[in-house]
């Protein structure tokens, strides 16, 4: 998996570790049962503090997106062939979803936009998983 972050972002590391985690599993470049570089060597191939990498990790792990065992590391737990969401994520989606919407109605994007570009992003998710033969 090649991650790469913007140490100029305003995003803190983490959530970039954590955000380019989750579109490589929506790509389909990492499936269920793939594993994570360790904390230690993801931090030494990025150049940052481990405890960094952690946090992401641990982020991930709430999330039920990875699990983390002291035998096999961290390793993916969810990819889009996995069955549906439990409601709790879909809830805490939502208003997630909300905040990233309002956001854009207050810079004024057009909704037909909003649509549009949310049509594309999911259009290039399952491009990429379809090119990598991941499920759909």
């Amino acid at each position: 998996m090649l991650l790469t972050i913007d140490l100029d972002s305003e995003a803190p590391i983490y959530q970039q570790i954590r955000d380019r985690v989750v579109e490589a599993i929506a790509d389909g470049e990492l499936t269920e049962g793939s594993a994570l570089p360790s904390t230690r060597q993801l931090a030494a191939d990025l150049a940052i503090n481990f405890h960094t990498v952690n946090k992401a990790y641990d982020l991930l792990r709430q999330e039920g997106v990875i699990r983390i065992s002291r035998k096999s590391g961290a390793v993916v737990r969810r990819d889009p062939g996995s069955g549906p969401p439990q409601p709790e994520y879909t809830d805490d989606w939502q208003a997630r979803l909300r905040t990233l919407l309002a956001e854009a109605v207050v810079h004024g994007v057009p909704s037909e936009e909003v649509l549009q570009r949310c049509d594309g992003v999911l259009a290039s998710f399952h491009a990429q998983r379809t090119m990598k033969g991941a499920p759909a």
